[in-house]
């Protein structure tokens, strides 16, 4: 069953005039990613997905990555990413290159889990009693909407709120970081929509100094803040350790974080109380794995971030249900919180013969073989891009 064919597929969609959006640092004004498809010598499919810019990493892919694949059997998986390090150690490390072999590594594990006829996170070990699965109890699998957006229309920051609301939503993650004033106004916004009991999330984008962050979580601590996303740069590992000393909100990042080696420095001292892997571009599931068992030997959280698109929040789902529950038996103080985006993009939404989305406060993971999802490929090409 080893690979015998590699296609990168670079996929873009562009929003509407004036609809761009974002975060503090940044609006935009598409949505893309690259599909991976690997096919072996026995007509087996893998899909894989990155996030980076579509044309550049589907040349890195092509260039870089696909001598590692060709003739590769997916039960070889979980040595891809080291191979790569080892074998060019000069780019092998940067966002880009990574993000390829996250790609290569999502659609590997694809292909191993049809060959056995698992799903994914029955060959990851999935945690605790497949609660996260079934939805037996919702209160141990909660989505969150991933919303209230900076937008180029100025929309009216209650409106995602109450979208949220109305779609079964008891959780959010919301963008701030303009300013204290406007990060009050708008997390008061999303506890009074939301209600006493949901989970509110805040992230920053980075946009703060330490001490300007500082200050900003304290003036909303009062709203019972489930985390701080990313209060200040990434890079910025002094300022996240000034940070923790400071207040009692927990902070998260890893968005922005590739490979084991920089969640490491998060992890070590405690800089951050959650990592946040992107396995789009962290280094796939085998990386995310990794840095899941670095995480929680230091009894630091893991929760994926999922910006992604079809292919990226199926093999998200997979991984968040294999998260292991330490240093908690039992009954969960707080449940699995899983980001869903709730912005435009297509490229989520319409490329799977059925499209994956929460139902009734919780989601069911795929249960078919591998990823568990069948490509709409007709969809596909209707965004493919000329590299």
């Amino acid at each position: 069953m080893d690979v015998r064919s590699i296609e990168a597929i670079p996929l873009s969609y562009a929003l509407p005039d004036d609809r761009g959006f974002g975060g503090t640092r940044g609006i935009t004004h598409s949505r893309a990613v690259t599909l991976l498809r690997l096919e072996t010598a026995d007509g087996a499919v893998g899909w894989g997905e990155a996030s980076a810019p579509p044309r550049t990493v589907a040349r890195a892919m092509q260039e870089v990555v696909a001598p590692y694949l060709e003739g590769r059997s997916p039960h070889d998986v979980e040595t891809l990413t080291s191979d790569v390090y080892a074998g060019d150690y000069h780019m092998g490390r940067g966002p880009i290159v990574h993000s390829a072999v996250s790609a290569a590594d999502i659609a590997l594990w694809d292909l191993k889990g049809k060959e056995i006829g698992e799903p994914i996170h029955r060959l990851l070990g999935t945690s605790d009693d497949d609660r996260f699965i079934d939805g037996s109890d919702p209160a141990d699998n909660v989505p969150y909407a991933s919303t209230m957006y900076i937008t180029e229309w100025g929309q009216d920051p209650a409106e995602p709120m109450e979208d949220a609301l109305e779609e079964g939503f008891n959780a959010a993650k919301i963008k701030i970081g303009r300013g204290i004033d406007d990060d009050v106004e708008r997390v008061r916004t999303a506890r009074e929509t939301l209600g006493e009991d949901a989970h509110i999330m805040v992230d920053y984008n980075g946009n703060y100094r330490p001490k300007q962050a500082a200050r900003a979580i304290e003036a909303i601590e009062p709203f019972d803040i489930t985390w701080a996303e990313e209060p200040i740069p990434p890079e910025n590992e002094s300022g996240y350790r000034q940070l923790s000393r400071t207040t009692n909100v927990p902070l998260a990042a890893g968005e922005a974080h590739y490979s084991r080696f920089e969640f490491k420095r998060l992890v070590d001292d405690r800089t951050v109380d959650i990592v946040q892997p992107n396995l789009t571009h962290c280094g796939g599931l085998s990386e995310a794995r990794f840095i899941g068992k670095l995480a929680t030997t230091e009894n630091v959280g893991v929760r994926p971030h999922v910006w992604n698109g079809a292919v990226g929040l199926a093999a998200s789902l997979h991984f968040a249900a294999s998260i292991p529950a330490y240093p908690h038996s039992g009954a969960l103080p707080e449940p699995v919180l899983f980001e869903f985006d709730r912005s435009e993009n297509p490229l989520r939404d319409e490329l799977l013969v059925d499209p994956i989305e929460p139902d009734d406060g919780s989601v069911a993971l795929p249960s078919d073989p591998g990823l568990g999802i069948t490509l709409d490929e007709t969809a596909v090409e209707r965004y493919r891009i000329e590299e």
